[in-house]
């Protein structure tokens, strides 16, 4: 009986957000800042169009892939988005949320032994993904001076003869970080030349606070044959709880991914899917007020900590702070740890996203402008304590 677990499923850490969110819970009075969750309610008439496909009896399963109107629409938004162009028949799958896009694109590409290169810190899903599909995870440490971007120089410091792929995640969760055509342009220089494969993760592409539009690595000049793009609709229209996803790549990639999604998935939910569609054809106006919201509560933020005097790189997307707390001289979990008990305020510790996140917490600002208030006033009071702690 002592073999019946899988010594790999027992080997993963459990995630630090869902970890800490869980202690928080207990805590009567808490203000979380924790979770990645957007604040605004489904706009109506996509829960509008849920509701009616119910009404119709639309409760059966779909293609594997998903429906071939969504796989349209979906291409559709990339090509007027960022002038992507994919065949929605063979080159589109529809999956239950972007975590399962991410772990299909790793097993679909992974074999045992093969290096995938990823950011940290960053999302939380790479790491056991790798390692769940029998890949060596190898993570680039970035940096805050370098506002938390990946260079051609750090990139290629990591290449091997054994690396399969480049995980990458802009605009950033934790950091907020964003990249440029030109930095993007360096990257798939380098990627071009020492032929690997990228996985972008750009669920927060229409969270970019700049002037321009985010960029996409996957519509640089020789890349889309070797990019997987992974996106969703839960932190763009507000619908995480649809767990509706895509993942978009070179056909013969894609067949493996569809092929896998069919034996674990079979589809994503109908509804979700009819849902969908008039989210990416009649929404964009509703994401443009959401995304005006987020930059408010963002600026807000951003002052707060200036005003504290804490170290703090300015996020430009994404909806998340990541400010330095290192002045303190506590680990990350124990300022975390001591915020939440001494003012009831949960933030998430930087460890919780690599090695690379100690001396950071990371905050949500997909919160009410009052909520952030109220922790901003109990913040200050925190860090005001701890100077005259430390005198």
């Amino acid at each position: 009986m002592k073999n019946r677990l899988s010594r790999k499923a027992v080997s993963l850490k459990q995630s630090g957000i869902r970890r800490f969110f869980e202690v928080a819970s207990t805590i009567e009075g808490v203000i979380s800042l924790g979770v990645g969750e957007p604040d605004f309610e489904t706009p109506w008439r996509i829960r509008d169009e849920g509701i009616y496909s119910l009404q119709q009896g639309q409760t059966f399963y779909t293609a594997n892939a998903g429906m071939i109107e969504l796989r349209q629409a979906l291409v559709d938004f990339v090509d007027r988005h960022y002038q992507l162009k994919y065949d929605p028949e063979t080159e589109v799958v529809v999956t239950v949320g972007g975590s399962e896009a991410i772990d299909l694109a790793m097993r679909a590409i992974v074999n045992p032994g093969d290096e995938i290169l990823y950011t940290e810190p960053n999302y939380v899903s790479y790491l056991p993904c790798i390692e769940l599909s029998d890949g060596i995870p190898v993570p680039i440490s970035l940096s805050e001076e370098n506002g938390f971007k990946l260079t051609a120089e750090e990139l290629l410091a990591k290449i091997t003869p054994k690396t399969k792929a480049l995980v990458l995640s802009y605009p950033n969760n934790p950091t907020g970080a964003i990249m440029t055509q030109e930095e993007f342009d360096k990257i798939a220089e380098v990627v071009i030349e020492k032929d690997i494969l990228v996985i972008t993760d750009e669920m927060y592409s229409e969270l970019n606070y700049e002037t321009q539009q985010s960029v996409s690595i996957a519509s640089f000049k020789g890349m889309k044959e070797r990019t997987i793009y992974i996106n969703g609709f839960s932190k763009t229209f507000s619908m995480t709880g649809w767990r509706l996803g895509y993942a978009m790549a070179p056909i013969d990639i894609m067949e493996q991914m569809v092929k896998i999604h069919q034996f674990t998935v079979t589809s994503a939910s109908t509804t979700s899917q009819l849902a969908g569609i008039e989210a990416l054809k009649n929404c964009d106006s509703l994401v443009a007020e959401m995304r005006d919201s987020y930059n408010m509560r963002r600026r807000y933020l951003v002052n707060e900590f200036k005003k504290m005097g804490i170290q703090l790189f300015e996020p430009l997307g994404a909806f998340y702070i990541f400010p330095n707390i290192s002045e303190f001289g506590l680990t990350s979990e124990e300022f975390a740890n001591e915020l939440l008990n001494r003012e009831k305020v949960a933030v998430i510790p930087g460890t919780a996203f690599g090695d690379s996140g100690e001396g950071y917490i990371r905050i949500s600002y997909a919160y009410s402008i009052a909520d952030l208030q109220r922790a901003m006033v109990r913040f200050k009071h925190f860090v005001t304590e701890l100077r005259a702690e430390q005198k």
